[in-house]
Formats: structure tokens, sequence, C-alpha cells
């Protein structure tokens, strides 16, 4: 049986694919990361998480290894998320953390500890060559987040839930006694945790505050800084009662970078928030090519939406994609992630959106530059350039 290295996180899923592994009759160790050390306000739960992790071996009675990979994510993840932020876009940063840090550097480690399999909780399954497939439970998929790992990646992995389905997963934890059956789900970006997302950036970019427009040009508001807003935002705008507009609620239709200005329609049913094709960048194949030139395929541009129909075409360093319907939630610095059935094909960085009608193009036609933004930012810049401005952070 093999030597096999579970990245454990301090919940269930992990600690349930340790427990399958060694019921397999494998060799196993776990691996707990430490990725993030800027916490002094007590969001940050690794702390809480490892000593779940210690718990769970210690009922397990396999090894467990703690490393820091937190200046590796610095410069590979969290730089990009601030320069994408800077950018106009609304970056996702767990698929760079994959990526990069927990099948990166993580799985580098665990070589090193003499692994010859690496186990992840992730709700994925592998399939002959290295394909990536869904999970078996669809309501926790994860392989939008793992679009980005090649072929090579993959096949020397284990994901030992991937076949399951979560309510499986809790009654093995709770079978086998382990101490985090009940531990609940973590959501949203690690970094930031449960404090809201304006507060956050708010540690790190000054922001430049300026007008919300609707789009007549008339004046609805003020916003504290582009770099908070996402396209189709709702919450947190401050907009709203104003003689003459109706009820109906306002919505983030555009980011105008060059004229600092926030751009909301009201109804979500309004066509600027709406898009048949999109624009992406720097696509990456897990195969390593596309199926085809063109070729015909569903594709999510957010985790939890569900399966649209897509013709893509493939283009030197990005790929076109027109939808057989019209699509809401696209939104530049996202992913597009594309499927065929159960196989994942890979993904491409969202930069452009192509709106519904004409008359929606200026709405929907991002003011930065095409190019997804370099991993090169100064966050030290940025967190001095944020401890000299003062003033509250909206809510998102």
């Amino acid at each position: 049986m093999a030597r096999i290295v579970v990245a454990l996180s301090g919940g269930v899923d992990s600690a349930v694919s340790a427990a399958l592994l060694l019921d397999a009759g494998h060799r196993v160790e776990a691996l707990f990361m430490s990725n993030w050390n800027e916490d002094d306000d007590g969001y940050c739960t690794s702390a809480a998480d490892y000593q779940d992790a210690r718990r769970v071996c210690e009922e397990l009675a396999i090894p467990l290894h703690r490393a820091s990979f937190a200046p590796e994510y610095r410069e590979r993840v969290f730089a990009h998320f601030l320069a994408e932020l800077e950018a106009g876009r609304t970056p996702n940063p767990d698929v760079l953390c994959n990526s990069e840090v927990k099948f990166g550097v993580g799985l580098d480690y665990a070589r090193r500890l003499g692994a010859e399999r690496y186990a992840t909780g992730h709700y994925a399954r592998i399939g002959d060559g290295g394909r990536l497939l869904r999970g078996a439970d669809r309501g926790k998929d994860q392989s939008y987040f793992l679009h980005a790992l090649g072929a090579e990646q993959i096949a020397s992995c284990e994901f030992p839930v991937g076949g399951l389905q979560k309510r499986e997963v809790r009654a093995i934890a709770r079978e086998r006694g382990l101490p985090v059956s009940e531990k609940g789900d973590s959501t949203g970006i690690c970094f930031i945790g449960e404090r809201p997302f304006g507060e956050f950036v708010g540690r790190w970019l000054p922001g430049r505050p300026g007008p919300i427009e609707a789009e007549d040009g008339t004046v609805v508001g003020r916003h504290r800084g582009l770099e908070r807003y996402t396209l189709g935002q709702r919450s947190g705008l401050g907009v709203g009662g104003l003689a003459g507009r109706g009820d109906a609620p306002w919505f983030v239709a555009r980011k105008d970078l060059a004229r600092n200005a926030l751009v909301v329609v009201q109804g979500a049913g309004h066509p600027a928030l709406h898009c048949i094709a999109i624009s992406a960048a720097s696509p990456h194949w897990i195969r390593g090519a596309p199926p085809a030139a063109e070729f015909a395929c569903t594709a999510k541009v957010r985790y939890r939406q569900p399966d649209v129909a897509c013709r893509v075409s493939a283009v030197a360093g990005g790929a076109e994609v027109r939808f057989d319907e019209p699509l809401r939630g696209a939104a530049p610095g996202q992913y597009i992630v594309f499927y065929a059935g159960e196989e994942c094909l890979g993904g491409a960085a969202i930069m452009a959106l192509h709106p519904l009608e004409d008359s929606c193009r200026t709405a929907s036609r991002p003011a930065a530059s095409s190019r997804p933004a370099a991993a090169s930012t100064s966050i030290s810049r940025s967190k001095r350039s944020a401890k000299e401005t003062s003033g509250a952070s909206p809510t998102r």
C-alpha cells in the first residue's frame, strides 16, 4: 500500500479522507498548512483549525506535520488578489491558492516527506490520465476551484470523499468518533473570514471615494472605493428611496475607472446585468490543450451557478465564449470553467463581457486593461497607503 500524506485542514472532509485511506490499508500521515499570518483581530481560525487537526490525528493515531507557506501565499495569491482589485476586477483567490499553494508548494513538501500520493478533502474525482471529474455531490462539487491544476498534479492525488455525499461524510465522521464530525463548513475567502469584505480591503488598499451614477449620469450616491464593489452587487450600495426612481433595487452595472464612478441600474432583469458572450484570458487546459479550436460544452462563471451551454473559440492567449442563453453573474476577474459532461476541461479568467444589446455595450465593457494583473503588486506599499487614509469601509 502507498504512503499518503493528507492535507489536513481541521475540517470534517479532510479528516474523513484520512480515515478512509487508513481503512484502505495505506500508510497515512497528515500535513497542516499555515498560509496566512496577518490576523490581529480574531477573524483567522488557523490556530483553532490546527488544534482540531491535532485532535483528529490523535484519534486516528497518525503523524501530523505542520508547515507555513505564508510567504508563497502572499507573493503568489494575495498580491494577485490586490492587483486585480486595483484593476477594477473581482478576483477569486481560491483558484490560485489551490494551484500555487495546496497543490504547488504543499504537494512538493509532501513529496519531500516521502509521500507517494497526496490527498485532500476536496469534493472532486479523478479519471484516467489525470482527468478531473465533478464530485458526486453536485451541491459540494469543487472542481471549479481545481480547474487550474495540471493532469500530472491530479494524477498524483487522491480525493477520498469525492465519490460521497456530504451527509455520508458526516455519518462516517460520527461512526469513527472524529472530534470534527459536527464542525461547520468554512465559507468565503479564507484570509477574510467572517469580517465584512470592505473592512478587510480597506486595510490594504486606500480607496478613493467617488460618485455612484445612474445610467443617465445622475449622481445617486457615493462609493468608498471601486475595489470594494463587484458587478451585479446589490447590498451595501446605500442607494434607495430616490424621488421618481421607483422601489426596484439597484445593482452595480460597471466601474468607470477613468472617472472613478460606479454605474448602477435598477431591477435584476436589467439587460446591463446580463451578457451573451465573454472574452477570457490566460486559459488553462487540464490536458494541455483545448478539445478543438472551436467546440461546444457547458460552463460555470461562478461556483454556485448551474452549468450553461456555450460555444468556445480558442484564440491566441485567450478564449471567446458565446452562451446559448443570456447569462447573469459574470464579472471580470472571476473564472469561467468549462465542462464536457462530468469532466472539467479547464478554465480562463473573464476579462470582458459582451452585452445583450448595443445600448448596454458601454455598461458592460471594462475600463481597465484586458490583461490579467501581474502578481507583483507591492503589498507593503498598498498596506501603507491604506493606513494613511482614514474612513470607514462599507460592507459588501
